[in-house]
């Protein structure tokens, strides 16, 4: 009902519209439903006894029900190692992540930049060129990164699709306001740190998002650089935990008293290792879609 010259006006829809807001719901709905199968199941499987397990029978809700899985999994100290390293890395690599990108981004925003529109191709032609991962671990060879965090984190300081983003949000913010700031004696820092970002609020949001995502669930470079057990991520403990051997698995790290199989303990350990990121996914939510819509318009 939508009220235009003091009178309500009753917008009705046609048959077919309705029809296909009834269809696109439907399948909307079932999509989400098959989305979560696999969740269900890594759950019930977490759950569930060792015979259940075996013999094939869980499905969709636990049979057997027994919380032996998850006591072993908070229990091990390899696990608890990795997710604390994961948890480290992925606060210092959003932290410095969205830092070196916002400064980078803040002058490339600026049409008075010499050299602006070469710049930003040089970061363009990154994103379709690369210098290889030999050269890339030699690199980090040299500057003694290998088996360090930092090996983790420094290569994706500057993400040249968040660079962007984050360029063009500025963009879309009124020169007046900068111009303002210059008026009253701010300098180009001040000007970016008092006024640009806390007006920048939601594409920070998203690109903080976008950083810890990527940090949290990166397995391939700690599988290139780490062979210190003590610095493995969480990620690259579960890849290793997932293709190894179930017989070796079971014989070395699960008790029989637990009641619980190495499959359980695979799925217990995605669970927690994916509950992280569901916590902080809702805060960030508001801010998620106005955040890539505004900082997409321009450039």
């Amino acid at each position: 009902m939508v009220k235009k010259g003091g009178d309500d006006v009753s917008i009705r829809t046609s048959l077919s519209e309705r029809l296909f807001n009834g269809c696109n719901i439907a399948f909307f709905i079932f999509f989400g439903l098959v989305t979560l199968l696999p969740f269900v199941n890594l759950t019930a499987k977490s759950l569930s006894s060792e015979a259940a397990v075996v013999s094939g029978s869980v499905n969709l809700w636990p049979v057997g029900f027994q919380l032996g899985t998850y006591q072993y999994v908070l229990e091990d100290a390899m696990f608890l190692t990795s997710l604390g390293n994961s948890v480290l890395l992925a606060v210092v690599g959003t932290a410095l992540g969205l830092f070196v990108t916002t400064i980078t981004a803040y002058p490339l925003s600026r049409l008075r930049l010499r050299g602006r529109k070469w710049l930003l191709l040089m970061f363009v032609f990154t994103m379709l060129f690369s210098g290889g991962l030999i050269p890339m671990y030699l690199l980090m060879q040299a500057l003694g990164l290998v088996n360090t965090m930092p090996a983790l984190f420094l290569p994706a300081a500057i993400n040249v699709f968040n660079l962007l983003i984050i360029k063009n949000y500025f963009e879309a913010l009124p020169d007046s306001l900068e111009e303002s700031a210059k008026i009253d004696g701010a300098s180009n820092v001040r000007t970016l740190f008092r006024i640009m970002l806390p007006l920048s609020l939601p594409v920070m949001a998203t690109i903080a998002l976008f950083f810890a995502v990527y940090f949290w669930n990166d397995y391939f470079t700690a599988m290139i650089y780490i062979t210190n057990q003590d610095l493995k991520p969480l990620q690259l403990f579960l890849k290793e935990l997932l293709v190894s051997s179930s017989s070796e698995f079971l014989k070395d790290n699960v008790d029989a008293a637990l009641n619980t199989t190495p499959q359980s303990i695979q799925a217990a350990s995605i669970l927690l290792a994916t509950l992280p990121i569901l916590l902080v996914y809702p805060f960030l939510q508001k801010y998620f879609v106005k955040g890539v819509l505004v900082g997409s318009v321009k450039g």
